[in-house]
């Protein structure tokens, strides 16, 4: 039976929560009131990259959205709803746009290795290594994986600047920022790509400046 086989996770489910409970007593009275986080976690939905546990945080102290890639795409109203809520009623200060190390989707759209239906939401990445590639050939193969896993951080992070929402906030004096981020599944560390992005303005030159030390990194 279905229920059965998932009968560990209710059990666990049991045995955290007395465990909470016990270390702190108001912990569910507290997380049921209302959220008010000041961070938006953009990041993949590898089940390796908690988002709340890797930065120290409780829940309810960080939105989190999640997808393969960690892809901001102008037409994914699922993704830009969620920036929406947090920008205009949450409030959120900060946007971190999060990538790892070992990202699977990464490496498909590297190796333009066919998934199927994933193949279209992956297909940005590819299009972005295509857009390198004379660069990424003078990086050994070993290394071009984690190199696109960074560039692609730095591609999304331009993608958010320039999204509506992230614009409409800068532009009524917002105090909103976004940071572009990767994460080391191996010994757990996190590594700022490219950070305190503010406007606009020089976003281009900032973003090839952070590709090229990625580059520079894996070369």
């Amino acid at each position: 039976m279905a229920t059965d086989d998932l009968k560990h996770l209710l059990d666990n489910n049991v045995e955290w929560a007395a465990r909470i409970k016990r270390e702190d007593p108001d912990f569910f009275n507290k997380l049921s009131g209302q959220q008010a986080p000041q961070y938006l976690w953009i990041g993949c939905s590898d089940s390796r990259v908690p988002a709340n546990q890797i930065v120290g945080l409780l829940p309810g102290e960080i939105f989190v959205h999640r997808n393969v890639g960690n892809l901001v795409i102008h037409s994914d109203l699922n993704c830009l709803s969620v920036v929406q809520f947090a920008v205009d009623v949450l409030k959120v200060k900060h946007i971190i746009v999060c990538g790892h190390y070992g990202c699977g989707g990464v490496h498909a759209a590297l190796e333009n290795r066919k998934l199927g239906l994933a193949d279209n939401w992956l297909r940005i990445i590819h299009d972005s290594y295509l857009r390198r590639e004379h660069r990424f050939q003078k990086i050994s193969d070993e290394q071009r994986w984690p190199a696109l896993c960074e560039t692609n951080v730095i591609d999304q992070v331009r993608s958010m600047s320039l999204a509506t929402v992230v614009q409409d906030a800068w532009t009524r004096g917002q105090d909103l920022t976004v940071h572009g981020w990767i994460y080391d599944i191996a010994d757990g560390l996190l590594r700022q790509l490219i950070n305190d992005v503010k406007t606009v303005d020089n976003l281009d030159a900032r973003c090839r400046d952070a590709i090229d030390a990625a580059v520079a990194r894996h070369t």
